[in-house]
């Protein structure tokens, strides 16, 4: 069943679930034990089939890539080739790694040069080694990641290349308000206008998969399955720490209530139930939220509180969740985008978060540094006729501008 077809299927039980909450409201009455299995049961059909038609279109992306990696040639002419002149560096680099990688792999170097040996690896040992990727590949990389992990499309992404931390301005106090002069008169000098800098350090990030042997002998690019397969492991811990992180030793989250972050000023629960966001919740949370971030702004909520969500109507009887029933469009409430995450909080109990709204270009930052590094398990997981892989980043985010946000709280018992 392809993507559409999914999302139609979606959008049936999701309309099934809305005539059930209709009818009882028609009557006057709450849902019937029965009414509110079969509701529950189509809310849950339908997250499932929205998980499936993430994981069709992810798939359909990486096949793209895999094919496309799988055709082109292990070293094509550049534009100073293709003029006459030499490769860059990089490019050399590139065309190595491509042809080093299988062979690292299986530890096979028969017609690797050895000069491309010691340019690529750290070291070389019988249980395995270490190899480092050129740019390129990881810049292949961390677009496969930001494919999986939503919050690294939105957030601004910085390179940290030459230095150890990206320093972050920040406006800690306005000045006061000009001041009614006349025309010769400069006003009153300012003292309240304050700065302060904010650091992001890329920390080591490091995930380790394993792979058949025999898988890679038969797949004609080895290096797209690992970039895959790696993606994959680094978006989940990357999504987790933008979450909720604590900023102690990786990126600091949205939901992480820090002076450093997202204050406790920008949390919103007035008019919100103590087990569930209302209506007049979150209108008012979005009304909190200047209009200039509202072109950019995004929701982020777990499912468990989308499922609430999805009950809300507005004063007109609509609903204010709008599914989505075309390819690339994101759901949305109160006509914004919305996205779910498996790591957002989910804790419906007082006082406690259920969601965010944010224009994430302008408010927050990662820094990725350059650099990224392998290391082979050969013997490990050899009685399983697997060959493990470790794979290391460095990388770090955090919210630089507060105001771009606003946190969705359900109020106090």
């Amino acid at each position: 069943m392809n993507a559409r077809e999914l999302r139609n299927r979606r959008a049936r039980a999701i309309a099934d679930a809305r005539a059930i909450l209709a009818r009882a409201e028609q009557e006057n009455r709450d849902l019937t034990a029965e009414e509110q299995t079969q509701w529950d049961s189509l809310i849950a059909e339908a997250d499932s089939l929205r998980a499936q038609i993430e994981r069709e279109e992810r798939q359909a992306a990486l096949e793209v890539g895999l094919d496309e990696s799988a055709a082109a040639p292990l070293h094509t002419q550049s534009e100073p080739e293709q003029r006459g002149g030499q490769p860059s560096d990089a490019e050399r680099r590139l065309a190595a790694f491509q042809r080093i990688f299988p062979a690292w792999l299986t530890q096979d170097y028969r017609g690797i040069p050895a000069t491309e040996l010691r340019a690529l690896q750290n070291d070389l040992d019988a249980s395995g080694g270490y190899l480092h990727a050129p740019e390129q590949f990881v810049n292949q990389l961390i677009m496969a990641v930001d494919d999986q992990t939503f919050i690294r499309r939105l957030a601004t992404v910085y390179q940290v290349s030459s230095a150890d931390t990206l320093g972050v301005p920040t406006l800690d106090a306005d000045p006061a308000d000009a001041d009614w002069t006349s025309e010769l008169a400069t006003g009153s000098e300012d003292s309240t206008m304050s700065f302060g800098k904010r650091e992001l350090h890329p920390r080591p990030l490091a995930k380790r998969i394993k792979i058949s042997r025999t898988l890679l002998r038969k797949v004609p690019s080895v290096d797209g399955l690992v970039r895959a397969r790696l993606a994959y492991k680094f978006a989940i811990s990357f999504e987790k720490a933008c979450m909720t992180g604590a900023g102690a030793t990786g990126p600091l989250g949205i939901f992480t209530a820090s002076a450093d972050g997202i204050s406790t000023s920008r949390d919103y629960a007035t008019g919100n139930a103590a087990t569930y966001p209302t209506f007049d919740g979150l209108i008012g949370a979005k009304y909190t939220l200047k209009a200039a971030y509202w072109p950019r702004a995004q929701w982020i909520f777990h499912r468990d509180v989308m499922a609430s969500i999805a009950k809300l109507k507005d004063g007109e009887g609509q609903y204010i969740w709008r599914e989505s029933v075309r390819v690339g469009e994101p759901d949305r409430v109160l006509g914004m985008p919305v996205n779910m995450s498996e790591y957002a909080p989910n804790t419906m109990t007082a006082s406690q978060y259920v969601g965010i709204l944010g224009d994430f270009a302008a408010g927050y930052w990662i820094a990725d540094a350059m650099s990224m590094e392998f290391q082979l398990l050969q013997e490990l997981y050899a009685a399983n006729n697997q060959v493990g892989i470790i794979g290391r980043l460095e990388s770090d985010g955090q919210p630089v501008l507060e105001e771009a946000f606003v946190r969705v709280k359900l109020a106090a018992s």
